[in-house]
């Protein structure tokens, strides 16, 4: 991986924390693996990309799909994901899957050309994302499809807590010249979207929003180990607490767990 390549993207996703606690946030984001695969139209025998592959849920959804003449290559920046990942593929038995650690934007990953692209909100972390995508282009072949899932607008996704944190962790640094800004949002504009995705060189672009709420634990969405690693300290602990329950108010179900309005939105294109 370059150096230069996602650094602050990097140094987030390697942190131990975000491995422990990943199968708390799958909650959430496997809530679209069915939505996503049915774009990708995935055929068995076909060779796959995944980028941002995360605990693995939807490469071993798309490897059960693909057969055992298919294949999956996931790639992620996270070597704690990554190794995560192939422990939870290998007590599954897939045997068609494999993980490396690798970054999109600028890595040519082993495998291909291959015959289609998944992410699973995976792309909303590139800080080049035009080069990102033209790099992802290149190692697939001739009409080789790309589909990904992104969050719409963070007002439509009540369930973010960063609204109501805001004065209680730092605001996020300007992007270096030449850089774009990452996020979980980053990607919510589709007008935005279709621009990268055409300037990349990817043809025949199309946009499918959606909306689900899933019922999940609030651990799913939040706990005091994302707060204290989103910055906020330990003396302001006690107030973050209390904002992030003020702003989960309203979604709490009779349970106690959080019924959480997820819109997001699926990108298809061509190569």
């Amino acid at each position: 991986m370059s150096e230069e390549s996602n650094a602050a993207e990097r140094r987030r996703w390697n942190d131990e924390y975000w491995a422990s606690v990943w199968p708390k946030r799958e909650q959430l984001t496997s809530a679209v693996t069915e939505i996503l695969l049915s774009h990708a139209d995935l055929t068995p025998g076909q060779n796959v990309f995944e980028i941002g592959s995360g605990g693995g849920t939807a490469t071993m959804a798309a490897g059960r799909l693909l057969g055992p003449t298919g294949r999956v290559v996931a790639a992620d920046i996270s070597t704690p994901l990554v190794d995560f990942a192939r422990r939870r593929a290998g007590e599954a038995g897939l045997h068609n899957i494999s993980f490396v650690v690798a970054d999109a934007q600028h890595d040519v990953i082993e495998g291909g050309p291959f015959d289609a692209v998944i992410s699973q909100f995976g792309v909303m972390f590139f800080d080049e994302p035009e080069a990102a995508f033209a790099n992802i282009r290149a190692q697939v072949s001739r009409g080789g499809r790309l589909a990904f899932a992104c969050w719409q607008q963070v007002d439509r996704n009540p369930w973010f807590v960063g609204p109501a944190l805001v004065g209680l962790v730092p605001p996020p640094p300007a992007p270096a010249p030449g850089k774009s800004v990452t996020g979980p949002f980053s990607f919510s504009d589709p007008q935005r979207v279709l621009t990268i995705l055409g300037a990349s060189g990817w043809k025949a672009v199309e946009r499918a929003p959606y909306e689900r709420t899933v019922n999940v634990d609030r651990a799913a969405i939040v706990d005091d180990g994302q707060l204290a690693f989103l910055g906020v300290s330990e003396e302001s602990l006690p107030a973050a607490r209390q904002a992030v329950d003020a702003h989960l108010a309203r979604l709490r179900s009779g349970d106690g767990r959080i019924d959480a309005p997820l819109a997001f939105q699926i990108f298809t294109a061509t190569a």
